[in-house]
């Protein structure tokens, strides 16, 4: 096809309704793995659990996520793909139906990591049938707004999850997820067609393969490590900024708010900046982010400060996503299904590890900086992985 009859996006045309269904399911996911980040203190005295384990529920949520979003990546393959979404959606919901109301801590975990898979299951397939129903000339432009869902609710559905629990109490927020999660199902299943358009299913087997590539491997280290050492800090921002800065619970949806907005300009600079120099963009950000962290250690205590710099983790720690599930993509070549939900799969790896340990740091002297250290402890192992890729990156 030459160059003058290549499809060209319309800046005025519509995206079908179906876009914008899916950017409000990964919303409603994104929402929900992170919303106990704002209500730890209010489920920990209702649970009667300390904080440390209540911050469980994001890590075992992480490792839903590590385990189902490659698995549902390869068994939805050949799924019909308003079948598989669909699915993933009423699951998810009845998963929040047991966490809303069951009183046994064993059980809302169990919930959460049934959550958990079918978050996987929704975020492997999303991004592909926005770009199927979009068509050609307008599938970037769709699949962004989809991705852009999960950065939506860091902004505006984390911290109305945690004004709405501090005031009607924890429960609510769940139930609320899990009615909007069938209404989605629903709209989902009327608007996508039966059978998917497109080309034939890619083979599970030259997606493993993929995989074997070195280069590969170390951006999946990389996505581990990034959301390790930033959404560890994160996930227990709620005690730092009220034991250790001295805020009331009050000011915790809002400080959630401007790491929100953070964390989305971050990444949307990120990737226009990675396009023209990614391997810069990724050491910068790393030096940023560990700064940001070491200054958090010695600072939290004051509150300016420590507002301030939280916004600036959301900036930096954020802005290497885009750029690295970008190079995963790249180097899987003709395959990057699977390396992609793997990236996925890893920032989850990150999240899952960093904070079952701040779990036992927050309990140790340090308190509720511990955390922030253990963060920034993480931060400095970025530098491995990514400096043997910035020296082989042919390789």
């Amino acid at each position: 096809m030459s160059p003058s009859t290549q499809p060209v996006a319309d800046a005025t045309a519509r995206l079908p309704l179906v876009t914008y269904v899916l950017a409000a399911g990964v919303f409603l996911m994104g929402t929900s793995e992170f919303i106990v980040a704002g209500i730890l203190p209010e489920i920990a005295a209702d649970l009667g659990i300390s904080i440390a384990q209540t911050g469980l529920m994001i890590t075992i949520f992480a490792i839903g996520m590590i385990v189902g979003t490659p698995a549902m990546a390869a068994i939805t393959l050949k799924l019909s793909r308003r079948v598989a979404l669909g699915l993933s959606l009423i699951v998810f919901s009845a998963g929040h139906v047991i966490v809303a109301a069951a009183g046994d801590y064993t059980l809302i975990l169990a919930a959460r990591f049934l959550t958990a898979l079918a978050t996987g299951g929704f975020w492997a397939v999303a991004a592909v049938v926005a770009a199927q129903t979009a068509g050609v000339a307008m599938a970037s432009r769709a699949v962004g707004i989809v991705l852009g869902g999960g950065m939506v609710a860091n902004v505006l559905g984390v911290p109305l999850g945690s004004f709405a629990g501090q005031a009607i109490g924890w429960r609510g927020p769940f139930w609320a997820l899990a009615v909007l999660a069938v209404v989605g199902a629903f709209a989902v299943y009327r608007l996508i067609p039966a059978d998917a358009p497109g080309q034939t299913p890619p083979s599970l087997a030259s997606e493993l393969k993929a995989l074997r590539d070195g280069r590969v491997l170390l951006v999946l280290a990389c996505c581990a490590v990034v959301t390790g050492s930033a959404l560890t800090v994160y996930s227990f921002i709620s005690p730092l900024v009220t034991d250790v800065a001295g805020l009331p619970n009050s000011a915790v949806p809002l400080i959630l708010v401007v790491y929100g907005l953070g964390a989305a300009i971050g990444s949307y600079v990120g990737g226009r900046v990675g396009d023209r120099n990614p391997f810069g963009l990724l050491w910068g950000s790393a030096t940023a982010t560990f700064v940001v962290l070491v200054a958090l250690v010695f600072l939290s205590r004051a509150a300016v400060p420590a507002v301030v710099l939280l916004i600036l983790l959301g900036l930096f720690g954020m802005s290497t996503n885009p750029v690295l599930i970008g190079k995963a993509v790249g180097y899987a070549k003709d395959a990057p299904t699977l390396a992609s939900a793997m990236c996925t799969s890893m920032f989850n790896v990150g999240t899952a590890i960093g904070t079952w340990v701040a779990g036992f740091a927050i309990e140790s002297s340090l308190g509720a900086t511990g955390p922030v250290v253990v963060g920034a402890v993480i931060g400095v192992l970025y530098f491995l992985p990514l400096g043997i890729l910035a020296r082989h990156p042919r390789r």
